[in-house]
């Protein structure tokens, strides 16, 4: 990798505070300098990386393939913006979930991916759900017993995991996953409304961080009488939540919604492997998948992932009415304060060059991933 010491790019950069300045952004890996530069081009755009912590593929490769589908993956979703990610399994037989963990710690331990998006972890996505709300899982679901959360742990890799708060055991491990550092998600869930939240409040009070699992997805809606899962987490005062921003999974008013009831919303793709490959046939987890235009189903009609690249989530945002300001702290600022990264996820002096340059409609121009340029256009 060649070195990335004393580059300079000029734009409007995004500052902390929410406001676009004129100025000029001096970095090597780290952000040296942001100063005024009155003649900074008013056509490009310098925000922070985007953070996607729930990612199972992209570009034909799927995290349950091993190391060099983790490394395509990686770099897939660089070229859209995306500097942060944690590659995401999926509910299997367990000696396959172990087997896909352990490619990603191998990828971290080489040193990561050279043109990729940084791993910091995985996303332990199944197989602690509800088999009554599979998704697109396979029905390979397992209770988190203490053993299995010892053999996790033990890999020393897992950053988040998603449980259905139900399921025999759920509260025990998650405080045990808690304890070592890992994210807590609610998904893949049958559980009503009061068992959300007495979840909720028993990980909040040992100082978990806790989200929603792709929010209003795998589990239930919300009736007046009928609360369900989304009332709960939306109604919780810490839960991030997850949200799968194609206009498929969730709607723009769902959306809205989700923003008006908390500051702590987080967008993901939870991309598949057909992510970026165009309409066809695809696979996911040993299913097959119909991917059509901007939907992946599987061949029941239920959705398979989606095909959704970050930069793309962005632009849904503020085309649903989102500020660019704010929607950017949607992909970079709150998902790296969900996943206790306090080196990104902001533009300021310390902080890891983690950048992406967009033109005035949007799309992405330069990516680099501490300091190192990954992509350009």
């Amino acid at each position: 990798m060649t070195s990335s010491l004393n580059q300079t790019l000029t734009g409007q950069v995004l500052l902390p505070t929410g406001r676009f300045v004129p100025a000029r952004l001096d970095f090597d890996r780290q952000i040296m300098a942001i100063m005024p530069d009155a003649g900074a081009p008013t056509d490009r755009l310098i925000l922070p990386g985007f953070v996607d912590a729930h990612v199972h593929g992209g570009g034909g490769a799927d995290t349950m393939d091993g190391p060099q589908a983790v490394r395509t993956l990686a770099r897939f979703h660089a070229a859209h913006g995306t500097t942060t990610l944690l590659p995401t399994t999926i509910t299997n037989p367990w000696e396959n979930v172990l087997a896909a963990l352990h490619g990603i710690r191998k990828v971290m331990d080489d040193g990561g991916v050279p043109g990729g998006a940084d791993i910091v972890g995985a996303h332990l996505e199944g197989p602690f759900i509800s088999p009554e709300r599979l998704g697109a899982q396979p029905p390979n679901t397992l209770a988190p017993t203490p053993e299995r959360i010892a053999e996790v742990l033990a890999l020393n890799v897992v950053r988040a995991v998603t449980i259905a708060p139900e399921l025999p055991g759920a509260l025990d491990a998650s405080l045990a996953l808690a304890r070592a550092g890992v994210r807590i998600g609610v998904g893949h869930t049958r559980a009503d409304a009061e068992t959300v939240t007495a979840f909720l409040d028993a990980l909040d009070a040992a100082g978990a961080t806790t989200c929603a699992t792709h929010l209003f997805n795998a589990m239930g809606g919300i009736e007046g009488r009928v609360p369900g899962p989304p009332a709960a987490l939306m109604a919780d005062a810490h839960a991030y939540l997850e949200i799968i921003l194609d206009n498929v999974h969730v709607h723009p008013t769902s959306f809205r919604l989700a923003c008006a009831a908390s500051h702590r919303v987080t967008l993901i793709t939870d991309a598949m492997r057909a992510a970026g490959l165009g309409d066809g046939i695809s696979e996911l987890g040993g299913q097959r998948v119909i991917v059509e235009g901007s939907r992946a189903s599987l061949e029941g009609g239920s959705l398979a992932g989606s095909l959704l690249t970050m930069d793309v989530a962005l632009k849904n945002a503020v085309q649903a009415g989102i500020s660019l300001d704010s929607a950017s702290r949607m992909l970079s600022e709150t998902p790296a304060r969900s996943l206790g990264l306090a080196d990104r996820g902001v533009l300021e002096p310390g902080r890891r060059a983690d950048l992406v340059v967009l033109d005035d409609t949007l799309n992405v121009l330069e990516v680099y991933v501490g300091g190192q340029r990954v992509n350009g256009r």
